[in-house]
């Protein structure tokens, strides 16, 4: 075994064929290579497993997991970071596309900030084939000292993609693992700014690709994104009730777990309870989490060369 590495990429699979390649030679031609890059193939049927051993055998930074059956998204993503090995960590997704120096940056920032859990940067929604489609305009507070400004911040305002931020390891290890109830995602990245604040890099260096195979797309109903997370949430024993039950509560529970002095605890669920008074208003049907990003100009008025920025499509367009 090599040494260890300060970064791990932790990179859950299932059925990506189609993308992987671009995602793998996206992450292997960072300008940050002190990482350890642990793929957690999911059962695949396609040929993800041939994709993957094939860069394995090329880059020694890869290690190949292979899981006898289909766990569900959370499992798998929970399972990937327990087989990590840096003071930092990171998961990607195998669909999405980094630009070169996403880690360098996210890395640098952590260093520089010791008070910061969390860097990220820029984002930017691209289409299948890597065209940028919609720029995103980060206003979450997550950089505030004050953990329940975050925490307010979080739940009031339409989320960027800081689950797959660069993050310190041990405080990833003192939340509660990735659940699979609707919207876990934000209750999980809650809990972790009560930890303390989040650092974006004022960069477009992440991309998240939108298509029709994705897993959001393709299972549009809030079970069937739940049962997509893990197996076990088909049947009757998890209607939507008690999925959307379970996301509140994810909230109320990482508020009491969070090393929060009395003051912010109460502060805490003051927002809560003003955030749930807000959803039970008649005719408050929008829902902040589902809002589409708000638009921006990028610098000097031109459009994002994605080919550009990410390792692996230099010349596509020459």
């Amino acid at each position: 075994m090599t040494a260890q590495p300060r970064l791990s990429i932790g990179l859950p699979v299932y059925n990506g064929e189609e993308y992987l390649a671009e995602a793998l030679e996206a992450l292997l031609g960072q300008t940050y290579e002190d990482f350890e890059l642990v793929i957690s193939d999911n059962a695949s049927t396609d040929k993800t497993q041939d994709i993957c051993r094939e860069y394995a055998a090329r880059d020694p930074r890869i290690r190949y997991l292979r899981l006898p059956r289909n766990i569900g998204a959370a499992p798998n993503h929970n399972y990937v970071f327990t087989e990590c090995r840096g003071e930092l960590f990171k998961w990607a997704s195998h669909d999405d596309l980094y630009a070169r120096d996403l880690l360098r940056r996210c890395v640098e920032a952590l260093d520089e900030r010791p008070d910061v859990v969390l860097a990220h940067s820029g984002q930017a929604v691209i289409d299948g084939d890597g065209e940028v489609k919609v720029p995103y305009q980060y206003t979450l507070a997550t950089d505030s000292p004050k953990a329940p400004e975050r925490f307010r911040s979080m739940l009031f305002e339409p989320g960027g993609d800081d689950f797959y931020g660069v993050l310190r390891a041990d405080v990833l290890r003192r939340v509660k693992p990735h659940d699979s109830y609707h919207h876990a995602d934000r209750t999980f990245v809650a809990e972790i700014a009560l930890h303390g604040p989040f650092h974006q890099v004022p960069e477009l260096l992440y991309f998240r690709r939108d298509h029709p195979t994705r897993a959001e797309r393709a299972n549009p109903s809030k079970r069937s994104r739940c049962v997509n997370l893990d197996p076990r949430r088909a049947g009757v024993l998890h209607p939507t009730p008690r999925l959307l039950a379970e996301y509140v509560w994810g909230f109320v529970s990482a508020i009491r777990r969070a090393p929060l002095s009395a003051a912010d605890r109460r502060a805490c669920y003051g927002h809560l309870a003003a955030w749930m008074a807000s959803r039970a208003r008649p005719g408050a049907g929008e829902r902040v989490e589902d809002r589409v990003p708000a638009g921006q100009r990028v610098e000097g008025g031109q459009s994002v060369s994605v080919d550009a920025l990410v390792a692996g499509r230099e010349g596509r367009r020459a």
